[in-house]
Order: structure tokens, then C-alpha cells, then sequence
């Protein structure tokens, strides 16, 4: 019975011992697993630029509405029936040319009277002339039929500029831009209802209301660039051309007139345009894109990479102009920084430029 126990004894002892060397290697093989996975860094995917060096201009960005520097809207001076329109909408008329003709035969008829009343008078004028000289009529008759010579004479200048008042013609050269005539319809002279609108489109104007803490930054044919939605974003060149003396004081604005060349014509009377009124430009200076900064602690900052790093470097902004803006310290001009991802990032964080 003893002998049994003894050998029920040695068998626990040696399985006991079979099994500690291999809890131990169990151990070891974790704690290498671990270590790898403590030595593998997954590094960020980010996008990144070369900054560049160009020009950059500080301006003030506002709006406005494009006008015609000079227009002109016909009214009719004459009454009468209009008898026929020669010109259309679009058309481009010169100064004096005949836009549309009014029933002439009633002037014709005043003019014809007045030069006959006119003749008339002329005939006894001479005869009294023949007798004054030697005093057989009195002064004040003389005098009185002076007056009636000379009222007369008045009628008929006064019947030939109705006469010529039937004829509608262009006070300014330029492009019809709205014909409100019809023939048939009868006009009064000097009514409200205009019968055309001519505008003249080879020097444009667009007038821009400027705060005026602006005022000591803007002058007389300071450079100004417009940029027309209309016409695929084309930028225009402007200047200035008057500035308001006086600032409104329900606004707190100033007004400022652009003169807009526009010998092409692409531009119309009407359009609307994005305006950048410049300050000042400073040329071979540090550019970066805008999308590149990051605000952290209320500092401006970009992530630098370097050595498959992304350093985070603090810089001063200088002037901003669109998606592009000023680095006056911090970067030297030759640096490569992240433009999409560093959101993610911190300083001296992995990254993989995956745009090449």
C-alpha cells in the first residue's frame, strides 16, 4: 500500500516539473509579441506642396454693378404721329443720325404760313421805310411795324425748329438699348415715356461704397482689378477715377467711381462684378496656399515635412490675396508642407506624402 502511494507520489512530481519549463516559454513568446507590435508605426498618408516664391497683392474686396458712362434717353421735343422708326434694339447709332420720323405736314404748313406773314410784313416795311426818311410818319408807327417785322421773323425760326424737331435723331453716339417707339402711336412733346435709351459701352464705370477706415488708403487712379461671373471669371482692369469728398452718415461709406475701359465690348451695361480695389503689391516674396494653415492656439501655423516627419512650424501672414497668402517669417521658401491631412497631425508625426 505504501509502495503504491510512493510511486502515485513521483508520478505528480514529474508532471509538475514537465510542465513549468513550458508555461514559461508560453510567457517569453507574449512578451515578444508585444514588443513587435510596440515597434510597428503606421505613418499618416498626406498630401504636400512645394512652397513658391511670386507676387501678392494686399486689396480691398467688394462688389458693384457695371454702368454706362454715358447714356441718353430720346423723348420727342415735337408732338405728332410717329410715321416711321429706323433703328432697332442693338444697333449702333452716331451722333445725329436719324432714329425715327414724326408726321411733318402740319409744321410744314406753320412754316409756310409765318414765312407768308413774314413776306408780308417785309413788303410794308420797305414801303414805310421810303416815307420815314423824309418824315412823313410818325416814329411810334415806324417802331410798331420794327416790332412786327421782328416778331414775325421769330415765327418762322420757331416753325422751321418745329420742322426739324419731327425728325427724332441721336443726341450721344452709342448702342440702342431699349426702343419704347412704335409707329402709329403718337407722342407728346416732352413726354415722361421715353422713346429710346442709347448707351455708350466703350468706357464702363462701376460705382463701389468703401467704409471709411478706407478712406486714407484709396486715390486717384489707383489700380483696380474686376472680376465678371458673366464671363467665365475674366479679370478686367480698373482704376480710379473719382473719389466722394464726403462720407455718408447713415452708412458710414464713401463712394468711389472705377473707370472700366472696355474697347472690346465683351462688357455690358448691367453686369455685376467682383471687385478688388489694390493697395499694394510686394513681388518675389514667400506664397503659400491657404488650405496649408493650421490654427493652433490662436497661431497660425503649417506642418513642414522633413525626413518623413511633419514638423509643426509657427509663421507670420502677410498679405492675402484668393486661395494664396504671405509668409513673412517662419519658412525660408524651399520647404515642402502638408496641404490635405495635417488636421490629423502633430508635431514630429509619420507621415507618407502620397501625392508624390
Amino acid at each position: 500500500m505504501e509502495t503504491k502511494k510512493f510511486h502515485l507520489l513521483a508520478t505528480s512530481l514529474t508532471l509538475g516539473l514537465l510542465c513549468m519549463p513550458l508555461t514559461g516559454c508560453g510567457s517569453a513568446s507574449a512578451e515578444d509579441e508585444d514588443k513587435k507590435e510596440e515597434a510597428i508605426v503606421l505613418s499618416i498618408p498626406v498630401e504636400a506642396t512645394k512652397i513658391e516664391r511670386g507676387a501678392i497683392t494686399s486689396n480691398y474686396a467688394t462688389s458693384a454693378i457695371l454702368e454706362a458712362k454715358q447714356e441718353a434717353f430720346v423723348v420727342a421735343r415735337a408732338s405728332g404721329i410717329i410715321e416711321e422708326i429706323l433703328v432697332e434694339e442693338g444697333d449702333y447709332v452716331e451722333k445725329g443720325q436719324v432714329l425715327a420720323q414724326l408726321d411733318k405736314r402740319r409744321y410744314e404748313l406753320n412754316l409756310i404760313k409765318a414765312k407768308a406773314d413774314l413776306a408780308g410784313i417785309e413788303q410794308e416795311l420797305a414801303k414805310i421805310n421810303a416815307v420815314y426818311s423824309k418824315k412823313l410818319i410818325s416814329e411810334d408807327v415806324f417802331e410798331k411795324l420794327s416790332a412786327q417785322y421782328d416778331s414775325a421773323r421769330a415765327n418762322v425760326e420757331l416753325a422751321e425748329l418745329d420742322l426739324k424737331e419731327t425728325i427724332i435723331t441721336a443726341p450721344i453716339s452709342g448702342y440702342i438699348a431699349e426702343r419704347n417707339a412704335k409707329v402709329g402711336n403718337l407722342t407728346e412733346s416732352f413726354q415722361r415715356e421715353r422713346m429710346f435709351h442709347i448707351v455708350q459701352q466703350q468706357s464702363l464705370q462701376g460705382i463701389v461704397y468703401l467704409p471709411e477706415s478706407e478712406l486714407s488708403r484709396v486715390q486717384l487712379n489707383q489700380a483696380a482689378t474686376l472680376r465678371v461671373p458673366a464671363l467665365e471669371n475674366i479679370d478686367v482692369p480698373a482704376a480710379v477715377s473719382r473719389i466722394s469728398p464726403v462720407i455718408d452718415a447713415t452708412t458710414g461709406t464713401f463712394k468711389v467711381t472705377l473707370h472700366v475701359p472696355n474697347e472690346q465690348g465683351s462688357l455690358k451695361a448691367g453686369m455685376f462684378t467682383e471687385v478688388a480695389l489694390n493697395y499694394a503689391t510686394r513681388e518675389n516674396t514667400t506664397l503659400l496656399p491657404r488650405q496649408a494653415l493650421v490654427s493652433i492656439d490662436n497661431q497660425s501655423n503649417v506642418f513642414v515635412v522633413r525626413e518623413g516627419k511633419a514638423l509643426k512650424v509657427p509663421v507670420t501672414l502677410g498679405f492675402e490675396e484668393g486661395d494664396m497668402v504671405e509668409i513673412t517669417s517662419g519658412l525660408t521658401g524651399g520647404e515642402t508642407v502638408v496641404i490635405v491631412g495635417h488636421q490629423n497631425l502633430k508635431d514630429q508625426s509619420p507621415v507618407d506624402v502620397v501625392n508624390g
